[in-house]
């Protein structure tokens, strides 16, 4: 993936280095699955214990998140820059889709951090993954999970990690569409299962949206897709279907505890934004069958 000449966001912030709050975090992001699942397996967390802060369970001090701004990343950090580079991207293309339905889009932040900060959605965790936060609009990221989708997810490669960032926009393109809203007030009335299955669909369109960024992005951008990118991206996406992590983890797999799809699930609706490049071609929760 070549972005050599590619220009960067000014949304990007870095609050590395500050931390603060004990909120659960209520986040939507590739991570939560990953922290559930395989917490213990790679960071040597009580999963129990991050499932009871997943879930918004009391363990925690509650405290207000504060909006604590940050500065522009350094100008010699070649991982902020590549991150600033792909939000970038994504603002001119989903500018241009939004203005294409008649609609404006409005750009998120994207906040690098490290560890744990607070956010209008909890306490964000290194150990969560990369989120999205509906309620204040941002990105959240720590860097690390690059080298955790390298070294222990078997998903390296620099377009493997602008899906990641791709995906996280897609959240934010369903927050500004009222899917989010929508989602939340069904699974308010719906059992376990129910909520489960409107996430899978949540993250799926999320993947899909991923993918129409990407195939938008370098054909009108200028960017430049290498042999192999796709195939790190497919990659990305099915390393972290449920089931495969799942069965990482467990040595079983249980479709009915499902909330970001299967491998399978994600490869086939990221190709499906890559194909079409259209938003009308995500419609997940319109479809029969995944």
């Amino acid at each position: 993936m070549r972005m050599d000449d590619q220009g960067e966001s000014q949304n990007v912030e870095d609050v590395r280095g500050s931390s603060g709050g004990f909120r659960p975090v209520h986040g939507i992001g590739l991570g939560t699955i990953v922290v559930a699942l395989i917490g213990g397996w790679i960071f040597g967390i009580n999963p129990l214990q991050i499932l009871g802060l997943l879930s918004g369970g009391n363990s925690s001090v509650q405290s207000p998140a504060t909006d604590q701004p940050g500065q522009p990343p350094p100008a010699g950090d070649p991982d902020a820059k590549f991150v600033s580079q792909v939000l970038r991207s994504t603002e001119q293309v989903w500018t241009t889709v939004f203005q294409e339905r008649g609609a404006v889009y409005e750009e998120p932040k994207l906040r690098l951090f490290r560890d744990a900060y607070p956010t209008a959605c909890g306490l964000g965790e290194a150990a969560a993954g990369p989120f999205y936060c509906p309620k204040d609009r941002i990105v959240y990221l720590d860097l690390s999970f690059f080298d955790v989708m390298t070294q222990k997810l078997g998903a390296p490669g620099q377009f493997a990690h602008a899906y990641v960032v791709g995906h996280e926009v897609g959240h934010h393109v369903q927050n500004l569409l009222g899917i989010i809203d929508r989602v939340d007030s069904q699974r308010a009335r719906g059992d376990e299962a129910r909520s489960n299955a409107l996430s899978v669909r949540l993250e799926l369109q999320a993947d899909c949206f991923a993918g129409v960024w990407a195939t938008r992005s370098q054909r009108e951008k200028g960017w430049r897709l290498e042999d192999g990118d796709i195939e790190t991206a497919l990659n990305a996406a099915s390393q972290i279907g449920d089931d495969t992590l799942q069965r990482r983890s467990r040595g079983t797999v249980v479709p009915e505890t499902f909330t970001h799809g299967t491998s399978a699930q994600r490869v086939s609706w990221f190709k499906r934004g890559v194909q079409s490049g259209q938003i009308d071609g995500c419609d997940t929760f319109a479809a029969a069958s995944l």
